[in-house]
């Protein structure tokens, strides 16, 4: 038995994979296990896993199609034998003491389900405390990405697990790891933050890009949040805002051109997954929120 599941789910990338194992081999905290899901089409990973393997990681290597990088988790979730799970991207990489203070976290009095970590390059600082349903509900708390989350591996078999129709590589290409926070804190798992715990993952400086190919991918991405509008059964004003405020804020910036059209894009994302959820959901729904939102009625 391991304390920790890390489910590694993985495409179309090698050498950032190394970075990532050299820095679990650093871990002051040993008792866990990598599980590789690869969705590669060819053995572009074998080198990697014999080093990592080599290099004394405990590593399970499952192959996944298609990709699909919420349910390549779940297969990796169905195999784990750690207490908890975390999610690390094949690009991430921890620092020294973070699966230490995880696991110490989660030894407090509060006995939290849920511990999530800082991303270096993305949070100033996080919060004391932890997340509350209240609060993510309308987007109010900090945006947690999957790389600093983790549960114990029987909250997320409670909940379900990842859902497929949501991420990367789906019609609804994001919030999948916003939606699993959501359901956890629906059945009132405790989230706590560890500040002390250090995850990076580059970014790049937002930059509005001019291309139709940009816009279309904002869009695609979009639709993820909006699809968690109508799965969550969100408040009107949050679902207006939503939809409003991507358009609002360049026109009230003077920001006409590139940066207004990248808006418009998010918005008609956020549109679009809001009703394909509905529709897929309820057709009947579908119509009775549409016009519900159009008349400025309640949900």
């Amino acid at each position: 038995m391991r304390d920790i599941s890390l489910i590694l789910a993985t495409v179309g990338r090698c050498s950032e994979l190394n970075r990532l194992f050299d820095s679990l081999i650093a871990q002051s905290f040993r008792n866990f296990e990598v599980i590789v899901v690869d969705q590669n089409t060819d053995d572009r990973l074998l080198p990697i896993v014999h080093r990592a393997r080599s290099l004394g990681i405990v590593l399970k290597h499952l192959h996944h199609q298609p990709p699909n990088l919420a349910l390549a988790r779940n297969a990796g979730i169905a195999v784990a034998c750690g207490a908890w799970v975390g999610f690390p991207d094949d690009d991430c990489w921890y620092e020294p003491r973070l699966l230490e203070r995880v696991m110490l976290r989660s030894r407090r009095s509060d006995k939290p389900e849920g511990v999530i970590c800082r991303w270096v390059e993305q949070h100033a600082a996080l919060p004391p405390g932890s997340l509350s349903w209240h609060l993510s509900c309308h987007f109010r708390d900090i945006p947690v990405s999957s790389i600093t989350l983790f549960f114990q591996r029987s909250i997320v078999n409670e909940i379900g697990g990842f859902d497929g129709r949501l991420g990367v590589g789906q019609w609804f290409g994001a919030a999948e790891e916003t939606d699993i926070v959501l359901r956890a804190l629906r059945v009132g798992t405790l989230l706590a933050y560890e500040p002390s715990a250090h995850v990076h993952h580059r970014t790049d400086p937002e930059q509005v890009s001019k291309s139709s190919q940009a816009r279309r991918n904002a869009r695609h991405r979009a639709r993820g949040t909006g699809a968690l509008y109508a799965k969550h059964r969100l408040p009107l004003w949050v679902i207006v805002r939503g939809l409003i405020s991507p358009v609002l804020v360049p026109l009230l910036r003077g920001r006409l051109g590139a940066e207004l059209a990248h808006g418009l894009a998010v918005a008609r994302g956020r549109l679009d997954g809001w009703l394909g959820w509905s529709w897929q959901t309820s057709p009947a729904r579908a119509h009775r929120r549409l016009g519900q939102f159009l008349d400025g009625g309640p949900t």
